[in-house]
C-alpha cells in the first residue's frame, strides 16, 4: 500500500477497503456520464481482502457482471494501483442474495422519482407515440396526457426538452421558431404538446392550436375549392402558439408552402411562437421553398436521438410493468443493447417477448428473449460490423479503409476514425477493447475518448449530428 494513501487511512481493513473504492468512484462520476455512472459504477459495493492483495466488486447479477468486466474493468483496476501505489488485483463477483434487492432499485437513478407516478402508462411516462386525438381537446387538439411530467429526460432529448419548456414559459421570445428533428418514434409530438399543454396550464385564455402538416394541407385545399381564406386567416394567423408536425410533408405542395409561409410570417409579426417538427434537419428537407426553409432555420434548431442504453432500460421495465409482467433487469439490457432505433421498435420487441413468454407458458429470460427476437437479431447481425462500419465511414469521409487501422493522426483521418469508433460502440455489441483491436490494435481508453466525444459534440453541432444520421440510415439498410 502507497505510503499516502495507508497515512491516510486509519481503521478495519474494510473501512479502507471503502475509502480506496469511494475514492475510485469519486475518479469514475468525473469521466462517466452521469447515467452510465448511475447504472454501472455506483450500485457496486466492494470489499477489500484481509492481505490488502485483491479488491472484489460485487454485482446485482450475471449479465451485469460480465458488462462491467468488459467495459470498465480494466479502466478500475489502473485507478486502483494509481491510487493504492502499486498493483492490486481487481475481482468481480454475484452480490449476496440479501444485496440485490438493495441495489436492484438503482437501475433508474437516472430518472427523477416525482416524474413517474405509477398510474400512467410508459407510452407517456416514456417518448410518448400515443395518439394525439385520445384524451385530447378539440378546441386546441392538444393530447392532455402529452406533458413535461410524463416526458422522462435523457441525454437524447435534454437539449430539445430545455429548449421546449423555455418556449412554454415565454413564448414569443428568445427560439423562435423553434425547430424539432430526428427519426420516428422517438418523443417529438409527445414534447410540442407538453409545449401547448404547458402554456395553457399557465395561460389557459392563449390561442393554442396543433395540427399536422397533412392537416394544414387539407386546410389549404378546402380554402381554396371553397374561397374561404378569411375564416382560413382567422383560423391560423391569430394564434399565440402555433405547434406543426412533420413539416416534410409540405415538400412539392408550392400552394401549401406559400400559405404556410404568409401565417409564418404573420404570427412572427405578432410575437407569436412556431414550434415545429420533422424527421430530418431543415437544410435536409427536400422540395421545400428556399425562403421557407431559411425561415425554419432562423430560430432555434434542436435534435432528438434515440434513447440511450440506460433509458431505453427503464422504459423496457415500466413498460413491462404497465402489462403486468416481470421483466428481469438482465433481460431488460439484453434487449435494449439490441434494439437501438427507437421506442416504438422497443416496445414492439417486448410484446414480441411477452406474447412469446405467455404462448410458450415459460418465465421472461434472456434465452427466450433469444428466441422470440431470432428474426431481428439474425437481421442485425447480418447487417452492421464493425468492418462494415470502417468501410462505410471511408467511403462517406473519401478516405481510405487502411486509414481506419493506421497510426496517421492527421484531422483529415482521425475524424472519421473518431467518428467510426463511436458507430461501432453504438451499432454492434462489441466491447471497447475489441473495437480498439479492430482499429489497428489501439488501446480501449482510446475508443472511450472517441466515443465520449462524438457523443458531446452530435448533441451540439448540427452539421455534424446530421452526417451520422446520414451514416448510420446507411449502416442500416
Amino acid at each position: 500500500m502507497s505510503d499516502g494513501f495507508f497515512h491516510a487511512q486509519q481503521g478495519s481493513t474494510q473501512d479502507i477497503g471503502h475509502s480506496l473504492w469511494q475514492a475510485c468512484v469519486d475518479q469514475l462520476a468525473q469521466e462517466l456520464p452521469e447515467q452510465q455512472f448511475n447504472t454501472w459504477i455506483r450500485p457496486l459495493s466492494a470489499r477489500l481482502a484481509d492481505d490488502y492483495s485483491s479488491l472484489t466488486l460485487y454485482v446485482v447479477n450475471r449479465f451485469k457482471l460480465d458488462w462491467i468486466r468488459a467495459q470498465y474493468s480494466k479502466r478500475i483496476a489502473a485507478l486502483l494501483e494509481s491510487i493504492y501505489g502499486q498493483p492490486i488485483a481487481l475481482e468481480l463477483a454475484i452480490a449476496p442474495r440479501e444485496n440485490v434487492n438493495a441495489v436492484r432499485n438503482q437501475i433508474a437513478s437516472f430518472v427523477d422519482a416525482e416524474s413517474l407516478p405509477e398510474a400512467i402508462p410508459v407510452e407517456e411516462v416514456s417518448y410518448s407515440v400515443a395518439s394525439v386525438q385520445s384524451a385530447s381537446s378539440s378546441r386546441h387538439r392538444l393530447n392532455t396526457a402529452l406533458t413535461f411530467d410524463t416526458l422522462v429526460e435523457g441525454t437524447a432529448n435534454r437539449m430539445a426538452r430545455a429548449a421546449a419548456m423555455h418556449v412554454a414559459g415565454s413564448p414569443g421570445q428568445l427560439y423562435n421558431p423553434l425547430f424539432i428533428y430526428g427519426s420516428t418514434g422517438l418523443g417529438k409530438t409527445h414534447l410540442i404538446h407538453a409545449v401547448g399543454n404547458r402554456l395553457l396550464a399557465e395561460k389557459p385564455g392563449a390561442k393554442v392550436l396543433y395540427t399536422h402538416a397533412e392537416w394544414f394541407v387539407t386546410d389549404v385545399v378546402k380554402a381554396y375549392q371553397r374561397k374561404t381564406f378569411d375564416e382560413f386567416k382567422d383560423k391560423y394567423h391569430s394564434l399565440d402558439l402555433l405547434l406543426i408536425d412533420d413539416v416534410q410533408f409540405f415538400a412539392g405542395k408550392d400552394r401549401t408552402q406559400e400559405e404556410f409561409f404568409n401565417a409564418f410570417e404573420a404570427l412572427l409579426a405578432k410575437k407569436s411562437h412556431i414550434v415545429m417538427t420533422s424527421d430530418t434537419y431543415p437544410k435536409g428537407l427536400l422540395d421545400i421553398n428556399q425562403r421557407l426553409v431559411s425561415r425554419f432555420d432562423s430560430g432555434l434548431t434542436v435534435a432528438i436521438e434515440p434513447p440511450e442504453l440506460e433509458m431505453r432500460v427503464a422504459i423496457l421495465i415500466n413498460k413491462a410493468q404497465s402489462e403486468g409482467a416481470s421483466m428481469p433487469e438482465e433481460v431488460a439490457f439484453f434487449v435494449a443493447k439490441n434494439v437501438r432505433s427507437n421506442v416504438r421498435e422497443l416496445e414492439g420487441a417486448l410484446r414480441k417477448i411477452l406474447a412469446y413468454s405467455r404462448f410458450n407458458q415459460k418465465e421472461v429470460s434472456i434465452q427466450l428473449a433469444r428466441e422470440a427476437l431470432r428474426d431481428l437479431l439474425s437481421i442485425q447481425n447480418r447487417q452492421i460490423s464493425v468492418e462494415n462500419i470502417q468501410k462505410t465511414v471511408a467511403d462517406y469521409y473519401k478516405i481510405k479503409v487502411a486509414d481506419m487501422y493506421s497510426k496517421k493522426r492527421p484531422a483529415s483521418i482521425a475524424r472519421p476514425r473518431q467518428i467510426a469508433m463511436y458507430l461501432a460502440k453504438e451499432l454492434t455489441q462489441k466491447s471497447l477493447p475489441e473495437i480498439g483491436e479492430l482499429f489497428g490494435g489501439r488501446d480501449h481508453t482510446t475508443v472511450l475518448h472517441a466515443v465520449r466525444k462524438i457523443s458531446g459534440e452530435r448533441q451540439q453541432l448540427t452539421e455534424l449530428n446530421q452526417q451520422l444520421h446520414v451514416l448510420e440510415q446507411t449502416l442500416k439498410g
